[in-house]
């Protein structure tokens, strides 16, 4: 278990080097340049020459790499070219919105799904079609549609949640729950339809396993089999899954923040893309590389616990 780990983790870190290689090249391939964002527009070829020079864009690319990297390793992410805030600080109050909310509609999409899946399982007949179906409508309906369609709903028309906003935890967290209700919600629909079909698969397989058989002739409760043993056997694919649905809610959350005014990673990624704020937009894809790779890290660890042939192969 100990080289797996290992193992591990330096996939983990060659990830995110890799992740940062990447990000900072394409930044000095662009055709704007950081002295020109800076002396912003109309500025002159001198005074953006100069900026250039100040921000130390001349010198040679593998010395801007190695400061920038000692830099990060710091936790420094620089500062923003637009306003001069300090980046990390920004970001370190934006990650907690971001991720939340794609934590909480993973763990509503895991609980939904599951009970989805294995009662489809289990149950079968009209009702499991039913759910088959069901989850088959849920996944082909686009997340912004479903976002409006509740903001209508559970907003306009019941009054329960506010339609757009956010609420710090600290200043009241009934009000940071119901600020970020809509967006979980809405982001839990696909997530449940693609895990009850997960769970649904896991666990008619897992009803046809040798030792599933073999507990059936021991005369072992049927209670026991299906949500001990087989619900055991089948929650592999279904915590992979639940791991992938949360990177990709993570990374995939410019939308629901810009439709829902949330201050978060991806509003947070789209001003600084389209005001060419280098440094913010490198430091989004770092802060994002590190969450991914860390999820990842402990989906491995939580699916080697769950199945050992994982830790062997």
């Amino acid at each position: 278990m100990l080289a797996y780990v290992a193992k591990r983790l330096a996939l983990a870190v060659g990830t995110v080097l890799a992740a940062v290689v990447i990000v900072f090249l394409l930044v000095h391939a662009s055709d704007t340049t950081p002295g020109a964002v800076r002396a912003g527009a109309g500025a002159t070829a001198e005074r953006v020459a100069a900026e250039n020079e100040a921000l130390g864009w001349n010198r040679p690319l593998w010395v801007q790499f190695t400061d920038y990297l000692g830099q990060l390793v710091q936790g420094d992410l620089g500062t923003s070219l637009v306003d001069g805030r300090d980046i990390a600080a920004d970001l370190a109050d934006r990650l907690p919105v971001t991720a939340s909310i794609a934590l909480f509609a993973t763990l509503l999409s895991g609980l939904v799904g599951v009970f989805l899946g294995v009662t489809a399982a289990v149950r079968g007949g009209r009702l499991g079609r039913l759910i088959t179906t069901g989850s088959g409508v849920a996944l082909s309906l686009p997340a912004f549609w479903v976002g409006i369609l509740f903001v209508y709903l559970l907003s306009l028309q019941l009054g329960w949640f506010p339609a757009t906003g956010y609420t710090e935890f600290s200043s009241d967290p009934l009000g940071w729950l119901s600020s970020i209700a809509i967006p979980v919600i809405t982001l839990a629909v696909g997530g449940a339809a693609i895990i009850a079909r997960t769970a649904a698969a896991g666990m008619r397989e897992a009803l046809t396993q040798e030792h599933i058989r073999t507990l059936r002739a021991m005369g072992t409760p049927r209670w026991r089999i299906r949500y001990v043993h087989a619900l055991r056997y089948a929650s592999v694919p279904v915590v992979s899954t639940l791991g992938i649905q949360f990177i990709a809610l993570f990374g995939g959350s410019v939308i629901i923040e810009n439709l829902f005014a949330l201050p978060g990673l991806g509003q947070a990624s789209q001003v600084a893309a389209s005001s060419s704020d280098f440094p913010a937009l490198v430091g989004v894809v770092v802060v994002a590389t590190v969450v991914v790779v860390v999820t990842n890290l402990l989906l491995d660890l939580v699916v080697a616990a769950l199945d050992p042939k994982v830790r062997t192969s």
